[in-house]
């Protein structure tokens, strides 16, 4: 694939830097150690100025031109998740129960890679911002930045985001206009009963019978409460009662996520979780508390920046491996704070190789061939948006 030579000549080192920072993994707003690897990097490839405490561990290098010009943003996210690894790898996290399982060890390294580049070279007019952002994973660390005044400090045109995806070949991109990830809502179930002695349920109020019952019945919410052709996500990934054997405990506690793309579709799957919850625990003379916290808006790319994206992207792997994404994906990306702000595009980077785990699996690896390719593409993209006008 024609990447840029001098940016692969950087491969070792985004490996070396993408590889340092699984070992050293960190959760959402704690990434201290990642901020400080990024600065220090930052300043020592001589970029403009970098800008700190935003979010409370973001960073944003600064790139100036040659020339005046216009200015775009390119973000990279940086946390990682609470997964106990399980890939056997020698780079392994060495943090117990927390792991680089989404890829953003590799987003990191490869803007790394382009920020080197771009500040070695110069090759462009006006002003990049690389944004490295803390906290995507549940705590919205890109609406943190936002409010804490990102645009205002950082006055850009356009703003763009990419994400690996190993269901697509290595190299290749994929790309969508309008809404390309789902709005995101965190659900909290508390269910309290009365707890008793496993022997004696007749006096208790079993407040696991009540959750087994609202687990079965949350899934009547798509299947008989959306049109077919719209799109809705309701799943519990989390439940939690009881400590021992023969104890009916006094409460049950349920995690779980909503998803949609209309705003109708939110308001459907919120007032049905909290409608079947409520109303199944009183019939059994329980009581249930419900939070259903909208997290996330929807992904939803402009159809103009997503052209330069596609351009770039053309540019980098060829035309026949870039691509439109045929439907878009459930998954949730809070860079839609970004885009709820800011004209710009999210892009999907390939990184298949094989049957590889999919992100948010114990297993998952970020796919180190795909780097080079991955900074080649934001180089390209400044150097498309912001030609030098001295050229020629």
């Amino acid at each position: 694939m024609p990447l840029i030579n001098r940016v692969a000549e950087f491969h070792a080192e985004m490996m070396e830097w993408r590889q340092d920072l699984h070992r050293h993994p960190e959760l959402s707003l704690q990434e201290v150690r990642t901020s400080a690897l990024v600065q220090e990097k930052l300043r020592s490839f001589g970029v403009d100025e970098v800008i700190t405490g935003l979010a409370r561990t973001g960073v944003i290098g600064v790139i100036r031109g040659r020339g005046p010009g216009g200015a775009i943003g390119l973000r990279a996210d940086m946390d990682a998740l609470p997964i106990h690894e399980q890939t056997g790898k020698p780079y392994a996290s060495v943090t117990p129960g927390v792991m680089h399982a989404c890829g953003h060890d590799g987003h990191t390294a490869m803007l790394l890679g382009a920020a080197k580049y771009l500040a070695e070279t110069r090759n462009f007019d006006g002003t990049v911002y690389v944004i490295f952002q803390p906290a995507e994973e549940n705590l919205a660390g890109g609406e943190l930045m936002v409010k804490e005044g990102l645009f205002e400090r950082c006055p850009m045109d356009l703003v763009f985001g990419m994400h690996n995806w190993p269901a697509a070949p290595a190299g290749t991109f994929l790309w969508r206009k309008g809404p390309m990830m789902a709005a995101v809502a965190n659900i909290e179930i508390t269910i309290t009963g009365r707890g008793a002695h496993g022997a004696h349920p007749h006096r208790s109020i079993d407040p696991i019978v009540v959750a087994a019952q609202i687990v079965s019945a949350l899934q009547t919410i798509v299947a008989r409460s959306i049109e077919p052709v719209e799109s809705g996500v309701v799943t519990i990934g989390h439940i939690s009662g009881g400590h021992i054997y023969n104890v009916i405990p006094e409460s049950v506690r349920m995690l779980g996520t909503a998803r949609w793309f209309a705003p109708h579709i939110g308001d459907r799957l919120e007032d049905g979780v909290r409608r079947l919850a409520t109303g199944i625990a009183e019939s059994f003379g329980a009581q249930a508390d419900v939070v259903f916290d909208r997290a996330y808006p929807p992904t939803v790319n402009d159809a103009d920046a997503t052209d330069l994206t596609i351009r770039a992207a053309e540019a980098v792997a060829g035309p026949a491996r870039v691509s439109e994404m045929a439907k878009p994906t459930m998954g949730g990306e809070d860079f839609a704070f970004m885009l709820n702000a800011k004209q710009g595009s999210y892009i999907m980077l390939g990184a298949g190789e094989g049957d590889c785990p999919m992100p948010h699996h114990p297993q998952y690896d970020f796919n180190d061939e795909v780097l080079a390719v991955g900074a080649s593409y934001w180089v390209t993209l400044a150097e498309q948006l912001l030609p030098r006008k001295d050229r020629g």
